[in-house]
């Protein structure tokens, strides 16, 4: 790649096309629909970009192509720690193909979900990327609203594309893990259960335990529900109490652990546990919490790039599945009288 000195914010399309070792056209590709021209190629291009210190006019190319220059990520809690490094990676995305990111919540201060005709319109947004599984699917029947997708849950009976962990390998690994460590009496802290992680995640965890049932405890993915889950074993005979205990979500995990440890008891040597998701404080416990890990900041760029191609009018794949990753920690341990 060549260098050049410029003035930043008067550089022309020419010279970052001859940074980057180009042609025009490529640039203007690059900057118009990104999804088209291969990584590499884009990469060079925004580095050129950098490097020159160009600057183009989004308002001007925008009202050319009759868009927004923006897309609507639609989250079910704004509140929880676990969809920044998701929104991290779209926004990072989304910014590289000259697109703002712009966050709302699908749900008023009462849970209810709120209405979403607002954001499909086309005025608004030139795509949404939901990711809220429970979202009624009436609420996105609205004629020549902007392209959607789903990304981490996903509403079954549509054919949205869908961007996603392989939940249901998630739970079988958890209590796969769990079963090697000799535990049989294995009990699982759910969400919903009408939400479709809930569904993939039990299916995977009931897989793994073959034969073995699993003991639920009520569950929300909530800090709250681990913390009642915890009163609830407690409370529970000695010979009943499963000696280890999945998750479904790393909030009620850590909840469940600062319950027992509040009323005496010890994680691992009383009961293992093991979490999902991965978020940031998981690691920095003490004990630190064994979870499946999302690659989080992956799939917000997956989810950014399939929205992208799609309010570019292109095929995208029905479903983009990424993979789960066991984090062994210290909540685990072999299963001992």
């Amino acid at each position: 790649m060549q260098k050049m000195a410029s003035t930043p914010g008067r550089a022309k399309l020419l010279d970052v096309a001859r940074v980057a070792g180009v042609s025009a056209s490529t640039v203007s590709r690059v900057l118009s629909n990104p999804g088209l021209v291969a990584e590499v190629t884009r990469e060079a291009v925004m580095k050129a970009v950098a490097e020159t210190g160009y600057r183009m006019n989004h308002a001007a190319r925008n009202l050319r192509m009759q868009r927004t220059g923006s897309v609507v990520a639609l989250v079910p809690n704004l509140g929880n720690p676990f969809f920044a490094k998701i929104l991290d990676g779209m926004g990072r995305e989304l910014a590289a193909a000259g697109y703002d990111l712009l966050v709302s919540d699908t749900q008023d201060g009462t849970g209810k979900h709120v209405g979403l005709h607002r954001f499909l319109d086309p005025s608004r947004a030139d795509g949404i990327i939901l990711l809220d599984g429970l979202v009624p699917q009436s609420g996105l029947e609205i004629a020549n609203a902007p392209p959607v997708i789903t990304a981490c849950e996903w509403i079954e009976g549509t054919s949205l594309p869908r961007v996603m962990l392989d939940n249901h390998e998630g739970g079988r690994m958890a209590v796969a893990h769990l079963r090697e460590l000799g535990h049989r009496r294995i009990g699982f802290i759910g969400g919903p259960p009408d939400n479709v992680l809930h569904k993939a995640r039990l299916a995977g965890a009931l897989e793994a335990a073959g034969d073995e049932p699993l003991i639920s405890f009520n569950g929300d993915f909530t800090l709250q529900a681990g913390a009642a889950a915890a009163q609830e074993w407690i409370a529970m005979s000695a010979a009943k109490r499963p000696s280890a205990v999945f998750a479904f979500s790393d909030e009620m995990a850590c909840a469940f652990t600062a319950g027992l440890q509040r009323a005496g008891l010890q994680v691992p040597r009383d009961v293992s546990v093991v979490g999902f998701d991965d978020i940031e404080m998981a690691s920095h416990l003490a004990p630190s919490l064994t979870t499946v890990r999302q690659p989080k900041r992956e799939l917000g760029k997956q989810a950014a790039r399939v929205i992208l191609r799609r309010i570019e009018g292109r095929e995208v794949e029905p479903m983009t599945l990424l993979q789960p990753l066991l984090m062994l920690r210290e909540t685990t341990a072999p299963y001992s009288l």
